[in-house]
């Protein structure tokens, strides 16, 4: 059994060896192929932990984010029946630019479902957990489900350039929240939701990586979350998936419903994670 707590530990300790609140990030960056951007400090992040893992449970399969892409799918595509699941250094650009919202974010998978999950902000001090199961924390302190019951009474985090134009379009124009953000780190977007701190969340594409812990936590905080076509999120694939989320059942239905009723949910083509 792996214990949510000593995976905790594990990551705070070793993003506190490399995200420094005081570190001068932006020297090291490079761009990968699709015009992501990833620096030397993911790199380290990612060889840490996978280095601790395989010596504590040298029996399950890992992938980060930063793996080469056929090594990543020999993994999620082999007979596995559980494996690990990071995202070094989520919200690079954040970290490159100075804008203090990154994270790190790891899961365990198993039979295609994240059964636990922490994502650790290094320059908040917060860790969010959860267990499948035994509900969601936040550094400890269990994190309740939310009662605001109206679209009109919600902060949306929206991230406007992973969607079709008609739909940012009718967000922008006849929005039915009340306020929308984009943060740019969709691992701890999901745990900002989970904690209350906005309520709607609309993605166009995500990486197994970006949502695997963070959609966990979601759903063990009274959460919920869907892609564009209704499927319930899970991991068994390395494609990128939409997301609907909300910070209750019954606003993700309210949600996912004014979203169906524009008729144009077809998600573009190409475009990266949010994790660059």
């Amino acid at each position: 059994m792996v214990d949510p707590n000593e995976l905790c530990e594990l990551v705070e300790r070793v993003a506190a060896r490399h995200l420094s609140p005081t570190a001068l990030p932006g020297a090291d960056e490079i761009h990968k192929d699709d015009g992501s951007i990833v620096t030397l400090t993911d790199d380290a992040i990612q060889n840490d932990i996978e280095s601790v893992l395989g010596e504590r449970y040298p029996d399950i399969p890992f992938i980060g984010e930063e793996m080469p892409h056929a090594l990543q799918v020999s993994v999620v595509g082999s007979n596995a029946s559980r494996f690990w699941v990071l995202d070094p250094l989520d919200g690079t650009t954040n970290f490159v630019a100075g804008f203090p919202f990154y994270g790190v974010s790891l899961a365990l998978v198993e039979e295609g479902a994240a059964v636990v999950g922490v994502v650790h902000d290094p320059l908040r001090g917060e860790t969010f957990s959860a267990a499948r199961g035994r509900g969601a924390l936040l550094n400890g302190t269990p994190l309740r489900p939310h009662t605001v019951q109206r679209l009109g009474q919600c902060v949306a985090n929206i991230d406007y350039k992973r969607l079709t134009r008609p739909l940012a379009d009718r967000l922008v124009r006849s929005p039915p929240y009340r306020s929308q953000r984009n943060l740019g780190s969709c691992v701890l977007e999901w745990c900002w939701l989970a904690a209350g701190r906005f309520q709607l969340y609309l993605h166009g594409g995500q990486k197994l990586w970006d949502y695997a812990a963070g959609s966990l936590i979601l759903a063990e905080a009274g959460g919920a979350a869907s892609g564009f076509e209704g499927r319930m999120l899970d991991c068994h694939s390395l494609s990128k998936r939409s997301v609907i989320a909300a910070a209750s059942p019954e606003l993700h239905a309210l949600w996912s419903g004014w979203i169906t009723r524009q008729g144009c949910l077809s998600v573009p083509a190409g475009g990266a994670g949010q994790g660059g």
